[in-house]
């Protein structure tokens, strides 16, 4: 079977809160005439993103072609998880024409693309391109992006630091498996923060990579879909600070899931969120609430102390009027009974 006769997945990746479920819903909204399927990998025992795309489907992407895999990286479970779900999928009627995988933001790419050799899956499906996204801002600002000099000094002053912080190998690993890079934010970088931004990622790219500008999600379908990069072929071309290793660690994060009674005043969980990137060093935040006399449900996304809500959509009749976040951060940042305590008010 040649690669035409595939069925094309693309590969969403991205860093914390740089866009990835808004760029999903954009093209579930302009999908170019294809029929589409959505895998979400979530990093948690419960997930939102798919939650939140499914309240957006439209007849070209209808709820069952968005399928969820929480708490557990794609790479990690394929024959247990990732085969089936991919079959599943194709078993529709009719099948999708495209199917688009949302990483988790806290995942590596490389590893999904070697999860395409296996022989129960490689003759059907083709890696069509690996999207990354990049949060302009966070990237210019270097939040995300490693600093040579001062690795060197820590290296000097503490042997026992031989390597990047997991942050930025997890941006420098996304960047290095990418086809292309969506710039996301750009309005809040400004010219000079888009400039330096591109700088960074030329930098750390392996090899020279189309950049795009994107606000919102918003960018033409054809783009980044129909690329044919056959990705899952093209493995030595995407180098990893993790190839020589046998497997691959997933313990430097950890999450934790927040169940919300009825806020009366959204503002008021907007501050608290606030506090916890403030005073817990918290990287992302992302859920939603019920607000009282609000019919419709609020939806909160946190990166750092970013916050951003919006109400999205009314809640259901037969539906429980409950909130839920999830709360990501590095390790020994987690202090689960201190964030409840925090988000209780």
């Amino acid at each position: 079977m040649s690669n035409l006769a595939k069925l094309p997945v693309t590969v969403i990746t991205g860093f914390l809160g740089s866009g990835k479920t808004t760029l999903i819903r954009h093209l579930m909204q302009n999908p170019g005439g294809k029929r589409l399927a959505i895998i979400v990998n979530e990093f948690g025992d419960v997930g939102v993103d798919g939650e939140i795309l499914k309240s957006c489907a439209i007849p070209d992407c209808p709820a069952e072609n968005i399928l969820e895999l929480a708490n557990g990286c794609i790479c990690c479970t394929v024959a247990d998880d990732f085969i089936p779900t991919i079959e599943a999928l194709m078993a529709l009627d009719p099948r999708p024409e495209h199917i688009l995988i949302e990483t988790s933001g806290l995942a590596l790419p490389k590893p999904l693309l070697k999860a395409f050799d296996w022989p129960d899956i490689r003759s059907r499906i083709t890696v069509d391109g690996v999207i990354a996204l990049a949060d302009a801002e966070a990237v210019a600002a270097g939040r995300f992006a490693s600093n040579v000099a001062a690795v060197d000094a820590q290296r000097e002053a503490d042997e026992s630091i031989d390597h990047e912080t997991p942050l930025s190998e997890v941006f420098e690993d996304q960047i290095a498996c990418a086809d292309i890079i969506l710039l996301t934010k750009p309005d809040l970088a400004g010219d000079a923060g888009l400039a330096k931004a591109k700088a960074v990622i030329a930098a750390h790219a392996p090899r020279p990579l189309p950049v795009i500008e994107v606000g919102e999600g918003v960018v033409d379908p054809r783009v980044i879909l129909g690329l044919e990069a056959a990705a899952e072929n093209d493995l030595e071309a995407r180098p990893s600070h993790h190839d020589d290793a046998h497997d691959h660690d997933h313990d430097d994060f950890e999450s934790v899931v927040i169940d919300l009674p009825e806020q009366a005043d959204p503002a008021d969980l907007i501050a608290r969120v606030e506090r916890l990137a403030n005073e817990m060093n918290i990287l992302r935040v992302k859920g939603y609430a019920a607000v009282s006399g609000k019919p419709m449900r609020l939806l909160v996304q946190a990166v750092g102390a970013r916050v951003r809500h919006q109400y999205d959509r009314p809640w259901a009749p037969d539906e429980a009027r409950q909130g839920r976040l999830v709360v990501i951060a590095e390790h020994d940042d987690i202090d689960e009974t201190a964030i409840r305590a925090v988000l209780a008010g």
